[in-house]
């Protein structure tokens, strides 16, 4: 008989999740991580002075409470706390100007002037059907359940977002608002399906808002580990598997990894035209990542960014699309647009009694190794004059930093591959199960599979699904 049932390779999110369902269902599961802890993208340190935690990858999840298999596992009975800010998202602009987006479609709508109906036209469906169109954005590609909801998503999901955003705005706040959330899909503004993560996240913050975990990422890893352990999972840390030769025996192996750590592993196994195709899977921009210890809240000449914990920073829709454009060129943005967390507003205990600290970070090519820290500290002040002095320990990671602390990260590449429309639909390949690969017995559970990057464990659950079918 197998040692095992199925083991993992790879203990993020989505691994961690694979083996929660696995061992639910009662199969000997064990999960093996290359680092000593696990987590990898939800992952928790004291990066720069004692005392203060940072977020290692992500650090606002909205769609982890979202999450349909997350809610399966009840992660709450294992220590699990959402701390939910009064607003998900602010967006500054020059001149002491910002905008909100709020847990209602209507509060959002005061901030945006003469475009107030026009969001509340554009957004209140979008939430109202949230739970429809949620299994589009979660499942790999199927037909809909609810084609109304699935088509009216769908039609405007298609679009660019400076289409979008120009078609049903006419000034200023709405469009940077829009903007500054289609830009997490790490592609050209102007491309085609850059539209769905804005609507996407932006029905999130109606729906369920931007939470972020008491205590940092981590507390997502450990809530997992603690399931998993739970329902009579293993798990061994400190091992890197080189290939499938050092790994106990098994019924099933699922890999948290992208294409090229499953060729890696197990190339040997796997036909030759299956390794040209994961060979040709695309990664997109890198991302250039700071730290930040504070002695005090960042200065914000909007006092109403101290609502969220999330602040995108990038003025105003064309500013954020020539910034979001540059990685795409080989290029680095002068002005960056400017992801950034500010969780000890909302979760003191993450920094000693009256500090703070701040994640940021910035797209540019995969691979640069350029110091993006002086772009992005003068974006910040842009917004918050003084903020400069208010630090006392910094810690910078570029692509290459990034890619050493997690192998999975490509040349930076956080989202687990390019999002663009053909990789949407070919990820990693084309096929009715991409969670399976042609070799029996072997999957791909990482972001690199359907529905893609986010933490959500639905390329974890989808996969263990796979296997589980496999193995009756």
């Amino acid at each position: 008989m197998p040692a095992y049932d199925a083991v993992i390779i790879g203990a993020g999110p989505n691994g961690l999740t694979a083996a929660c369902v696995l061992a639910r269902a009662g199969k000997r599961v064990l999960i093996i991580e290359a680092r000593e802890t696990v987590g990898g993208g939800v992952s928790s340190g004291e990066t720069t002075l004692p005392g203060f935690i940072h977020d290692l990858g992500s650090a606002v999840h909205p769609f982890g409470i979202a999450s349909p298999v997350f809610r399966m596992l009840k992660l709450e009975r294992f220590g699990l706390r959402w701390i939910q800010p009064p607003a998900p998202v602010a967006h500054p602009f020059d001149g002491g100007r910002a905008a909100l987006l709020e847990r209602s479609v209507r509060a959002t709508a005061a901030w945006l002037g003469q475009d107030r109906i026009a969001y509340g036209r554009l957004m209140a469906p979008m939430a109202r059907m949230w739970d429809r169109i949620q299994p589009l954005v979660l499942n790999p590609l199927r037909f809909p359940a609810h084609p109304f909801a699935g088509a009216y998503f769908g039609a405007l999901a298609l679009l660019p977002v400076t289409l979008l955003a120009r078609a049903f705005f006419r000034a200023d706040a709405a469009p940077a608002l829009l903007a500054g959330l289609g830009a997490h899909s790490l592609l050209p503004l102007e491309a085609p399906l850059t539209s769905a993560p804005a609507l996407v996240l932006g029905a999130l913050g109606h729906a369920v808002g931007w939470p972020i975990p008491r205590g940092g990422a981590q507390a997502i890893a450990n809530a997992l580990e603690a399931c998993l352990r739970a329902g009579g999972g293993e798990i061994r840390t400190g091992w890197t598997v080189r290939h499938t030769d050092e790994l106990p025996n098994a019924r099933a192996y699922l890999f948290d990894t992208p294409p090229q750590g499953l060729i890696q592993i197990v190339g040997d196994r796997l036909p030759a035209w299956y390794r040209r195709r994961l060979q040709r899977f695309r990664h997109g921009p890198g991302v250039f990542k700071l730290d930040y210890a504070l002695d005090r809240p960042i200065p914000w000449t909007n006092t109403a960014c101290a609502r969220a914990a999330t602040v995108h920073l990038g003025g105003t829709l064309e500013e954020i699309a020539e910034s979001e454009r540059a990685p795409h060129c080989g290029m680095h943005a002068t002005h960056p647009y400017v992801l950034l967390a500010q969780p000890t507003l909302f979760d003191p205990t993450r920094a000693p009694p009256g500090k703070h600290i701040a994640w940021a970070y910035c797209h540019v090519p995969n691979s640069s190794t350029v110091d993006m820290t002086s772009a992005i500290e003068a974006q910040i002040e842009r917004f918050a004059p003084g903020f400069r002095n208010r630090i006392l320990a910094r810690r910078a990671m570029n692509c290459a930093d990034m890619e050493a602390w997690n192998p999975n990260l490509i040349g930076g590449d956080i989202s687990g591959g390019l999002t663009d429309w053909q990789q949407l639909i070919t990820r990693p390949t084309i096929s009715l199960t991409p969670h399976r690969t042609p070799a029996r017995g072997i999957y791909l559970c990482s972001a690199s599979t359907p529905p893609g990057p986010g933490v959500h464990g639905m390329c974890g659950y989808h996969a263990a699904c796979v296997a589980l079918a496999d193995m009756e």
